[in-house]
């Protein structure tokens, strides 16, 4: 039976790094025989983040994120899917507001807030989260570790892959102000040369889901 991985795209530009970065994912997965359902959260209709009211809480509806709007149908789509897909650029030191909405309502609607069995998740999928920086790589490890470990607890075992110090414009000369905190020159080299690996390693990764 061929397999579905969901891949949820985070960030809010076409064609740059995350969604180049989640593309080559994606690849991956169809390469190795799955079929791919994607959706792109700032192109959804209005949503929010958990708001709180703890209908998932209910027997009835445990597990299920009661609240109804633009994630959705994602978390329908993740909850029958048999591996996601997220990736997100880190502004302002944590991953987007978009992904973060998405990220409370898929995890708080599997925590029981029961000593005994904490997570309610009867089918654990692998997850693969891409978070793309202009920061180095090794900037925000410990942001990573702490998304890893609660993924994996909340919806199955995590694998991550961080593309650091990317390139954000084609041509920084043509901004209105000189952005002097980066060395363009360095960055399109780097674009150049380490951010095709890194798109074969999310390329390897997706394939790995399968």
């Amino acid at each position: 039976m061929q397999k579905k991985i969901v891949a949820v795209n985070a960030g809010p530009r076409k064609g740059w790094n995350t969604d180049t970065l989640i593309t080559e994912a994606s690849k991956g997965a169809e390469s190795a025989g799955a079929s791919i359902e994607r959706f792109d959260l700032f192109r959804l209709e209005k949503y929010t983040g958990c708001v709180s009211c703890f209908g998932c809480k209910r027997e009835k509806h445990k597990g299920y994120c009661v609240c109804r709007d633009g994630l959705t149908p994602v978390l329908d789509a993740i909850r029958g899917a048999d591996a996601l897909i997220m990736a997100s650029p880190n502004y302002l030191s944590e991953m987007t507001a978009s992904f973060r909405a998405l990220y409370e309502r898929l995890i708080f609607q599997n925590l029981t807030y029961n000593v005994e069995t904490p997570c309610c998740n009867a089918r654990p999928i692998p997850v693969l989260l891409i978070m793309t920086s202009n920061a180095p790589d090794t900037r925000y490890q410990s942001l990573l570790q702490n998304y890893q470990q609660t993924l994996s607890r909340f919806v199955g075992p995590t694998e991550v892959l961080a593309s650091g110090d990317t390139l954000q414009i084609t041509d920084y000369s043509k901004t209105d102000w000189p952005w002097t905190l980066f060395n363009p020159e360095a960055k399109k080299a780097r674009h150049e040369s380490v951010f095709p690996e890194e798109c074969r390693t999310a390329f390897e990764k997706g394939a790995a889901l399968v």
